[in-house]
């Protein structure tokens, strides 16, 4: 096993593993995962490296809500022990998928999952105006009630209903950076940063401690992407393309972005902060800080936007 031929950083998210609220098990999200893993594996016999990240919104809120849920009989989950759940849950959905197709295909690699934490700022502005949506979509009496019952902070979603919102400060480093690019280096396709990597803060000696919050989980896949030096960084959602006038009489599909023209429409609020917007920023700061290509779409046309015939490409101005 050996690793050759160009790197691409595939954020893969949550709600992307959630066909729709008739699909919410677990062995529908594992599907999902095996779908998604398929079209790695034709990148990689293409002659890509891939390393994987996830997003973990959704399946953070289930876990959540089986602790509220039995809160009577065992302590709560914290949230950084929570994201830990969700790294190895969904790590191993891939590990699994990827195992099988690349057996099936006859691709000599291996697939590790690796649990991740992510150094985030004690003093980010983030812990004051909590942003990030994570949970299922409810209507706005539910949200409104469990927000007056559980303390929570709720808000509409895209217009695809109302969930929780929680911190999300900036991501500063990947602590497992090395590890990520030593195994990554060596032929193993790596699913790390799991919902953008286990928030932790580090104080003077270096020591850290886990946080109640959640890194975004495109941010810190640009982090990863920026620093493993990669060529592409895809981020993979629920939409073909990226829209302009999202969900009004306007709407207009998106085939390619400069960097400039990128930050424009970010600027003008084209982009859903709790959604979208993350993902256009990540895209950004990675093309103008690499010099390398940033795509969104979705699963089944990865491979399709990587060879330029579909999704929304971010490009050096």
């Amino acid at each position: 096993m050996s690793s050759n031929g160009k790197l691409a950083v595939v954020a893969v998210g949550g709600n992307s593993l959630i066909r729709d609220r008739e699909h919410l098990s677990i062995p529908d999200q594992y599907e999902a995962v095996a779908q998604t893993s398929g079209h790695v594996a034709e990148m990689i016999a293409a002659g890509w490296n891939v390393v994987i990240t996830h997003g973990s919104g959704p399946q953070m809120g289930f876990i959540l809500r089986r602790s509220e849920l039995a809160i009577q009989e065992v302590s709560p989950v914290p949230m950084d022990y929570a994201g830990a759940d969700l790294q190895g849950a969904i790590g191993y959905m891939f590990m699994k998928a990827l195992t099988n197709v690349f057996l099936r295909r006859g691709i000599a690699r291996r697939a590790i999952a690796l649990v991740t934490q992510t150094l985030v700022d004690r003093d980010d502005p983030a812990f004051a105006t909590p942003t990030k949506p994570i949970g299922s979509h409810m209507d706005e009496a539910t949200a409104r009630r469990r927000a007056a019952e559980l303390g929570w902070q709720v808000r509409e979603d895209a217009g695809r209903g109302w969930r929780r919102v929680v911190p999300s400060p900036l991501p500063k480093a990947i602590l497992e950076l090395d590890v990520i690019r030593y195994l990554a280096a060596s032929g193993y396709v790596v699913i790390g940063c799991g919902g953008g990597g286990i928030p932790v803060i580090a104080d003077a000696k270096g020591a850290v401690q886990g946080v109640e919050a959640v890194v975004d989980k495109d941010l810190a896949s640009s982090l990863l992407a920026r620093e493993l030096g990669a060529d592409v960084l895809l981020v993979s959602t629920g939409v073909e393309r990226v829209a302009l006038d999202f969900n009004k009489p306007g709407q207009r599909w998106v085939d390619r972005m400069t960097v400039s023209e990128a930050r424009r429409h970010d600027a003008e609020d084209q982009f859903d902060r709790g959604s979208m917007g993350p993902k256009i920023q990540a895209l950004i700061a990675f093309v103008e800080a690499s010099g390398g290509k940033g795509l969104i779409t979705d699963p089944p046309n990865i491979v399709r936007a990587l060879a330029g015939e579909t999704g929304t490409a971010v490009v050096p101005d």
